[in-house]
Protein backbone atom coordinates (compact mmCIF):
# COMPACT_ATOMS: atom_id res chain seq x y z
CA UNK A 1 0.00 0.00 0.00
CA UNK A 2 2.04 2.92 -1.34
CA UNK A 3 0.42 5.45 0.98
CA UNK A 4 1.81 4.01 3.69
CA UNK A 5 5.46 4.04 2.31
CA UNK A 6 4.31 8.16 1.29
CA UNK A 7 4.17 9.02 4.82
CA UNK A 8 6.50 7.45 5.97
CA UNK A 9 8.68 9.60 3.76
CA UNK A 10 7.12 12.73 4.63
CA UNK A 11 7.47 12.19 8.53
CA UNK A 12 11.59 11.30 7.87
CA UNK A 13 14.45 14.33 8.42
CA UNK A 14 13.84 17.14 5.76
CA UNK A 15 17.35 16.90 3.87
CA UNK A 16 18.20 17.30 0.43
CA UNK A 17 17.36 13.83 -0.47
CA UNK A 18 13.74 14.27 0.81
CA UNK A 19 13.59 18.03 -1.16
CA UNK A 20 14.62 16.82 -4.13
CA UNK A 21 11.78 13.75 -4.29
CA UNK A 22 9.02 16.12 -3.23
CA UNK A 23 7.60 16.00 -6.45
CA UNK A 24 7.32 12.27 -6.79
CA UNK A 25 5.58 12.44 -3.54
CA UNK A 26 3.12 15.38 -4.35
CA UNK A 27 2.36 13.29 -7.06
CA UNK A 28 1.83 10.16 -5.46
CA UNK A 29 -0.62 11.51 -2.64
CA UNK A 30 -2.62 13.12 -5.51
CA UNK A 31 -2.89 9.78 -6.73
CA UNK A 32 -2.99 7.66 -4.14
CA UNK A 33 -5.14 9.56 -1.30
CA UNK A 34 -8.29 11.20 -1.19
CA UNK A 35 -8.73 15.42 -2.53
CA UNK A 36 -9.61 16.14 1.02
CA UNK A 37 -6.26 14.27 2.45
CA UNK A 38 -4.26 15.89 -0.07
CA UNK A 39 -5.67 19.25 0.49
CA UNK A 40 -4.56 18.72 4.38
CA UNK A 41 -1.08 17.87 3.24
CA UNK A 42 -0.58 20.53 0.66
CA UNK A 43 0.57 23.17 3.45
CA UNK A 44 3.39 20.73 4.26
CA UNK A 45 4.63 19.56 1.34
CA UNK A 46 4.61 23.34 0.18
CA UNK A 47 6.83 23.84 3.41
CA UNK A 48 9.14 20.99 2.27
CA UNK A 49 9.79 21.79 -0.79
CA UNK A 50 10.16 25.96 -0.56
CA UNK A 51 11.30 26.88 3.16
CA UNK A 52 14.71 27.21 4.03
CA UNK A 53 16.02 24.08 4.93
CA UNK A 54 18.06 24.36 7.82
CA UNK A 55 14.46 26.01 9.61
CA UNK A 56 12.65 22.71 8.27
CA UNK A 57 15.73 20.93 10.20
CA UNK A 58 15.53 23.07 13.20
CA UNK A 59 11.33 22.69 13.65
CA UNK A 60 11.78 19.29 13.01
CA UNK A 61 14.61 18.23 15.97
CA UNK A 62 12.32 20.67 17.82
CA UNK A 63 9.14 18.73 16.90
CA UNK A 64 10.34 15.24 17.19
CA UNK A 65 13.31 14.89 19.59
CA UNK A 66 12.49 17.57 22.36
CA UNK A 67 9.90 15.46 24.38
CA UNK A 68 7.89 12.02 24.49
CA UNK A 69 4.51 13.12 23.36
CA UNK A 70 5.84 13.83 20.15
CA UNK A 71 8.62 11.15 19.83
CA UNK A 72 8.21 9.00 16.50
CA UNK A 73 9.28 6.03 18.83
CA UNK A 74 6.32 4.38 19.29
CA UNK A 75 7.78 1.93 21.96
CA UNK A 76 8.68 5.09 24.24
CA UNK A 77 4.90 5.94 24.17
CA UNK A 78 3.72 2.76 25.43
CA UNK A 79 6.91 1.55 28.04
CA UNK A 80 8.97 4.97 28.35
CA UNK A 81 12.63 4.19 29.44
CA UNK A 82 11.46 0.98 31.24
CA UNK A 83 13.16 -2.33 30.23
CA UNK A 84 10.24 -4.23 28.64
CA UNK A 85 10.67 -1.39 25.99
CA UNK A 86 13.95 -3.77 24.86
CA UNK A 87 12.06 -6.82 24.53
CA UNK A 88 9.53 -5.11 23.05
CA UNK A 89 12.52 -3.97 20.33
CA UNK A 90 13.48 -7.22 19.48
CA UNK A 91 9.71 -8.63 19.06
CA UNK A 92 9.03 -6.30 16.69
CA UNK A 93 12.35 -6.59 14.70
CA UNK A 94 11.55 -10.47 14.57
CA UNK A 95 8.32 -9.45 13.27
CA UNK A 96 9.82 -7.58 10.15
CA UNK A 97 12.70 -10.04 9.60
CA UNK A 98 10.19 -12.83 9.19
CA UNK A 99 7.71 -10.50 6.44
CA UNK A 100 11.19 -10.04 4.38
CA UNK A 101 12.46 -6.43 6.00
CA UNK A 102 15.75 -6.60 7.48
CA UNK A 103 17.16 -3.28 9.45
CA UNK A 104 19.79 -1.40 8.66
CA UNK A 105 22.78 -0.90 11.60
CA UNK A 106 21.55 0.89 14.13
CA UNK A 107 17.87 1.18 12.96
CA UNK A 108 15.65 0.97 16.06
CA UNK A 109 12.63 -0.97 14.56
CA UNK A 110 9.94 1.12 16.74
CA UNK A 111 10.40 3.81 14.64
CA UNK A 112 7.11 5.49 13.05
CA UNK A 113 8.18 5.76 9.76
CA UNK A 114 10.03 2.43 9.43
CA UNK A 115 6.90 0.79 10.87
CA UNK A 116 4.79 2.76 8.36
CA UNK A 117 7.40 1.32 5.37
CA UNK A 118 6.50 -1.57 7.06
CA UNK A 119 2.83 -1.82 6.69
CA UNK A 120 2.89 -0.50 2.71
CA UNK A 121 5.07 -4.54 2.23
CA UNK A 122 1.97 -5.99 3.86
CA UNK A 123 -1.84 -6.92 2.75
CA UNK A 124 -4.49 -4.46 3.39
CA UNK A 125 -6.01 -6.56 6.06
CA UNK A 126 -3.01 -6.98 8.13
CA UNK A 127 -1.41 -3.31 7.59
CA UNK A 128 -5.06 -2.15 8.81
CA UNK A 129 -4.65 -4.10 12.05
CA UNK A 130 -1.32 -2.87 12.86
CA UNK A 131 -2.56 0.63 12.29
CA UNK A 132 -5.39 0.02 14.57
CA UNK A 133 -2.31 -0.95 17.64
CA UNK A 134 -1.60 2.26 17.03
CA UNK A 135 -4.26 4.23 17.05
CA UNK A 136 -4.06 5.09 20.74
CA UNK A 137 -0.45 6.65 20.26
CA UNK A 138 -1.80 8.39 16.55
CA UNK A 139 -4.54 9.93 18.93
CA UNK A 140 -2.30 11.64 21.31
CA UNK A 141 0.34 12.43 18.98
CA UNK A 142 -2.37 14.40 16.49
CA UNK A 143 -3.87 16.29 19.26
CA UNK A 144 0.05 17.44 20.65
CA UNK A 145 0.92 18.46 16.77
CA UNK A 146 -2.37 20.21 17.02
CA UNK A 147 -1.48 21.86 19.79
CA UNK A 148 2.13 22.84 18.65
CA UNK A 149 0.15 24.23 15.58
CA UNK A 150 2.84 22.24 13.34
CA UNK A 151 1.73 21.15 9.14
CA UNK A 152 2.38 17.79 10.82
CA UNK A 153 -0.59 17.08 12.70
CA UNK A 154 -1.92 16.35 8.71
CA UNK A 155 0.54 13.05 8.84
CA UNK A 156 -0.86 11.50 11.90
CA UNK A 157 -5.06 13.09 10.94
CA UNK A 158 -4.08 11.14 7.12
CA UNK A 159 -3.10 8.37 9.21
CA UNK A 160 -5.89 8.95 11.93
CA UNK A 161 -8.73 8.53 8.52
CA UNK A 162 -7.25 5.31 7.19
CA UNK A 163 -7.36 3.99 10.26
CA UNK A 164 -11.36 4.48 10.12
CA UNK A 165 -10.58 6.74 13.75
CA UNK A 166 -12.22 9.89 14.90
CA UNK A 167 -10.28 12.79 15.07
CA UNK A 168 -10.44 15.76 17.60
CA UNK A 169 -9.50 19.37 16.69
CA UNK A 170 -7.49 20.93 19.42
CA UNK A 171 -6.86 24.52 19.27
CA UNK A 172 -2.67 25.83 18.75
CA UNK A 173 -1.75 26.48 22.33
CA UNK A 174 1.14 29.53 23.14
CA UNK A 175 3.71 27.60 25.30
CA UNK A 176 6.46 29.09 26.86
CA UNK A 177 9.28 26.33 26.45
CA UNK A 178 9.27 26.03 30.61
CA UNK A 179 5.46 24.80 29.89
CA UNK A 180 6.76 22.74 27.02
CA UNK A 181 8.84 20.99 29.42
CA UNK A 182 6.37 20.08 32.17
CA UNK A 183 3.91 18.55 30.14
CA UNK A 184 6.63 15.62 28.68
CA UNK A 185 7.61 15.52 32.43
CA UNK A 186 4.11 14.62 33.19
CA UNK A 187 4.23 12.28 30.15
CA UNK A 188 7.17 10.55 31.22
CA UNK A 189 5.40 9.43 34.29
CA UNK A 190 2.96 7.55 32.19
CA UNK A 191 4.70 4.62 31.88
CA UNK A 192 2.34 1.85 31.19
CA UNK A 193 3.07 -1.09 33.68
CA UNK A 194 2.08 -4.90 32.05
CA UNK A 195 -0.76 -6.57 34.48
CA UNK A 196 -0.87 -10.34 35.43
CA UNK A 197 -2.60 -12.62 33.35
CA UNK A 198 -1.17 -11.37 29.89
CA UNK A 199 0.38 -14.17 27.91
CA UNK A 200 4.14 -12.36 27.02
CA UNK A 201 5.67 -15.44 26.61
CA UNK A 202 7.91 -16.24 23.03
CA UNK A 203 8.29 -14.47 20.11
CA UNK A 204 5.20 -13.62 18.03
CA UNK A 205 3.56 -10.50 16.45
CA UNK A 206 0.40 -11.28 18.88
CA UNK A 207 3.27 -10.44 21.63
CA UNK A 208 4.38 -7.36 19.59
CA UNK A 209 0.66 -6.31 18.61
CA UNK A 210 -0.28 -6.65 22.86
CA UNK A 211 2.68 -4.38 23.24
CA UNK A 212 1.75 -1.84 21.00
CA UNK A 213 -1.84 -1.98 22.30
CA UNK A 214 -1.18 -1.30 25.64
CA UNK A 215 -0.77 2.31 24.70
CA UNK A 216 -4.57 2.50 24.80
CA UNK A 217 -4.45 2.12 28.78
CA UNK A 218 -4.74 4.69 30.86
CA UNK A 219 -1.45 4.63 32.69
CA UNK A 220 -1.52 7.36 35.47
CA UNK A 221 -2.07 6.78 39.04
CA UNK A 222 -5.38 6.53 40.53
CA UNK A 223 -6.20 9.94 42.50
CA UNK A 224 -6.12 9.61 45.56
CA UNK A 225 -9.17 10.64 47.92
Amino acid sequence: MRKFKILSALLCYPDEGLRAAIPEIAAAIAADLPPAQDAKLHPLILALADDDLFDLQADYVDLFDRGRRMSLHLFEHVHGESRDRGQAMVDLAQVYEQAGLLLAPGELPDYLPLFLEFLSTRPKAEAAGYLADITPILTSMHAAAQARDTRYAAIFATLLQIAGAATVAVAPVAREAEELEALDAEWEESVVKFGPGEDLSGCSPDRMRTRLRAAGRDARPAART
